[in-house]
């Protein structure tokens, strides 16, 4: 299958689920190479099912996912090297927590790079610099705020330089100014680093700072119900009622 040669991520006929039940089916879509991507839609629908499919973690009941112009799957021979481009930023930033900031990001370098120990250093004061966290590189988690924990998890996420970053729920337990402040953050690293962010999230006053066009899951259907601006689909009459009723909760 041919890929748009701005695409940078491709599903084809994707169906998803557990002990063979599709959860969802028929998923067709691109994300762009630079593009801010969100999945949203109602609890339950799938969202965080899919991202785990999308970073390789979960095999699909079928379909496919191509990343470029391979194949994204554990039979693809370049299957480990396909992973190392992309980043994942967890829910709570699932930092091992007898380990300093330091130690947290240095992790991904010390197992899947060839950098000497003088090196990594280097790398992670620079990860820790590219997130607003210069100089706090011997702390412990615990003794970080919950947004200083998403920015260390974060530069975990950017360890190895990855050109896709997934981000699931990045501003759960955020205070809204801890939030508008990681929002910020990700439009500055699109900005600095060119790298695509596919991100869940249930936050609509992120969806509309930082989303380029939002992917709406619905389970009901079993797929997508919607893939465009949130401001189009917002003002668009034709859209799916329930995703005009999803937007229009912001006012």
């Amino acid at each position: 299958m041919s890929i748009c040669s701005d695409s940078v991520i491709r599903v084809h006929e994707l169906g998803i689920g557990y002990g063979g039940q599709a959860l969802l089916d028929g998923l067709n879509f691109e994300i762009k190479r630079g593009e801010i991507k969100m999945i949203a839609g109602a609890s339950g629908c799938g969202k965080s099912t899919l991202l785990r499919h999308l970073m390789g973690l979960d095999v699909p009941i079928k379909g496919e996912i191509f990343l470029e112009d391979g194949v994204f799957s554990p039979v693809n021979p370049s299957f480990q090297s396909m992973r190392r481009r992309c980043g994942v930023l967890f829910q709570g930033a699932a930092l091992w927590s007898d380990r300093t900031v330091h130690e947290n990001i240095a992790l991904p370098m010390q197992y899947q790079s060839q950098l000497t120990s003088a090196e990594i250093d280097g790398m992670v004061a620079l990860k820790l610099a590219l997130v607003g966290l210069s100089g706090m590189g011997a702390k412990y988690p615990a003794e970080l705020s919950g947004g200083m924990r998403k920015r260390a998890g974060l530069a975990r996420a950017l360890a190895l330089d990855p050109e896709i970053i997934f981000l699931d729920e990045p501003s759960a337990g955020l205070d809204p100014i801890s939030s508008r402040h990681l929002d910020s953050l990700i439009l500055e690293l699109r900005s600095v680093l060119g790298a695509t962010f596919v991100v869940v999230s249930h936050e609509l006053s992120s969806l509309f700072r930082i989303a380029d066009s939002v992917l709406f899951l619905d389970a009901l259907t079993q797929g997508v119900i919607a893939d465009a601006p949130p401001q189009k689909l917002l003002n668009d009459p034709q859209v799916d009622p329930k995703v005009q009723q999803f937007l229009s909760a912001r006012k």
